[in-house]
């Protein structure tokens, strides 16, 4: 487990995040555990949300020619917009 959410892939981010809400939910943890818990699962749920909001923006720049065909280029993603 890497302490720096920023570093894990949304797989890994989403994965953590499970085992953290299975924890949670099994109610076999101690008050400060869950407290722990609870803070670490709000990190990797906002990481997991950014990664998919990027995700969708750059879906969103993929170029579809006019006459259908498979799009052969994306412009790159700005993160600043």
């Amino acid at each position: 487990m890497s302490d720096n959410v920023k570093e894990l892939s949304f797989e890994q981010a989403l994965q953590e995040l499970e085992a953290v809400v299975s924890k949670l939910e099994s109610g076999e943890v101690s008050l400060d555990d869950a407290i722990d818990a609870y803070s670490r699962g709000t990190a990797l749920k906002a990481h997991c949300q950014a990664r998919l909001e990027e995700a969708r923006l750059k879906v969103e720049k993929i170029r579809v020619p006019e006459d259908g065909s498979v799009p052969t280029q994306a412009e790159p993603f700005d993160s600043a917009i």
